[in-house]
């Protein structure tokens, strides 16, 4: 245990979390999600939902704000069940994106555009989110010199 880090966050997600670079992104994934088959690197998250792993890596990881687009979600197929579910998970994203990083927008992709960047992120995050379209992809900013992120 230490001090201020979310136990949530395991060793080697907390070492992923260091190695990035400005402008590295980072999925999380739902527990459908083909994550290690995608991942350059994948870290287990199973058991813990996608709100509380997004709340536990905000509270560390700086967003770029040296760009436009810095988070982005899924955008559900056309009659996929669970819509509402889906729905309510993806305002939890724009709640909790706020709270750490104010005025970074949550921008939603379509289908191939969306999982291309997954597919290309520095590491991808599998969780066992069970709603469907609980995916999320952050790049990561920077921490001034003088300690500031924003």
């Amino acid at each position: 245990m230490l001090k201020g880090i979310d136990p949530i966050l395991s060793p080697e997600f907390l070492s992923i979390l260091r190695a990035m670079g400005h402008g590295d992104e980072i999925a999380i994934v739902d527990a459908n999600y083909p994550a290690e088959a995608h991942a350059r690197r994948c870290v287990r998250a199973d058991g813990h939902d996608l709100p509380a792993l997004l709340d536990a890596l905000l509270s560390l990881m700086p967003l770029d704000r040296a760009v436009d687009e810095a988070v982005f979600r899924p955008v559900p197929a056309g009659d996929a069940k669970g819509l509402e579910a889906t729905a309510a998970l993806h305002s939890e994203y724009e709640t909790l994106v706020a709270k750490h990083d104010p005025g970074i927008k949550v921008v939603p992709l379509k289908g191939a555009a969306f999982y291309d960047r997954v597919k290309g992120a520095y590491a991808i995050v599998a969780s066992g989110e069970r709603r469907l379209y609980g995916n999320i992809v952050l790049r990561k900013g920077v921490i001034h010199s003088n300690g500031s992120h924003l």
